[in-house]
């Protein structure tokens, strides 16, 4: 009778609020992994996006309206979802997913308090069993500092804190969002990790090779959790100069700003859609 009297979202709110506090006690998991790539399961009433900015579907022009996780949803609504919940933070890094210091708080269009990791797998067990597909991309904002767009140039730390985003994905957040997606020793949802396009291409070709590192790593790091989404080909992949950047990005617009346009965000759902066949 409460959950079908109370609005969904204020219910989940409230739940995701209990289950947070109920985290803070000690709790400890084991999640064995195997290396194949999990079978998809296909789509079910609930599909959360997981991320940063790309998922959350920031634009400078501040339209936030039209990111890759709200095109992806509707398309999902013609295979059975009916709710679509965005827990994505701009700014957000792999690290700050863990430790709940994602830079822009205030923007979230969901709310939830902690982590964005810990809330993600409390929606996850609250809604056991009835979530799929999550979708993720996570990383690009703990490498970003390392390239200088203006010198083309890397960063010394750039092997260190690549590592550390394999770290934080394959020892905390892959296996979180993977035990969370079990129910009875079953995988009840697909998680699909998207890697990065490079927008910096154009200007500076010598990156390349560091993004596909990156999504070498990320692939690397999927494995027996998650299904990778290539969307570095869908932008144009190695081409050079990409004749897609500039209308897939705001990079050669006034803003020079990185992130994907609501074309590129098409684009972006796009390849989810290819990737899973739904």
């Amino acid at each position: 009778m409460f959950k079908r009297t109370m609005p969904r979202k204020l219910y989940l709110l409230i739940a995701l609020l209990g289950a947070t506090l109920f985290a803070l006690l000690p709790t400890t998991f084991a999640l064995a992994a195997t290396h194949a790539t999990p079978s998809l399961i296909g789509v079910k009433s609930h599909y959360l996006a997981l991320g940063d900015s790309l998922a959350f579907g920031f634009q400078p022009d501040l339209d936030f309206a039209h990111g890759y996780s709200t095109d992806f949803s509707q398309n999902l609504k013609q295979h059975g979802s009916t709710d679509y919940d965005n827990m994505g933070c701009p700014g957000e890094t792999a690290a700050t997913m863990i430790s709940g210091k994602c830079p822009y708080p205030e923007l979230r269009k969901f709310p939830y308090i902690g982590s964005q990791l810990t809330a993600a797998e409390d929606y996850l067990r609250i809604l056991s069993g009835q979530v799929s597909p999550v979708t993720l991309d996570i990383g690009a904002n703990d490498l970003l500092p390392d390239i200088n767009s203006t010198t083309c140039t890397i960063s010394p730390n750039w092997s260190s804190d690549l590592a550390k985003v394999d770290a934080n994905l394959t020892q905390t957040i892959l296996p979180g969002l993977s035990a969370a997606l079990t129910v009875n020793g079953k995988r009840t949802g697909d998680l699909l990790l998207m890697n990065y396009y490079d927008p910096y291409q154009n200007k500076c070709p010598s990156s390349v090779p560091y993004i596909q590192q990156i999504n070498q790593h990320l692939a690397t790091d999927a494995q027996g959790y998650a299904t990778v989404v290539d969307v570095f080909d869908a932008f144009g992949g190695t081409a050079s100069p990409n004749p897609n950047t500039c209308n897939y990005t705001w990079i050669c617009s006034p803003f020079h700003d990185i992130h994907s346009t609501t074309t590129g965000y098409s684009t972006i759902a796009t390849a989810f859609e290819r990737t899973t066949g739904y």
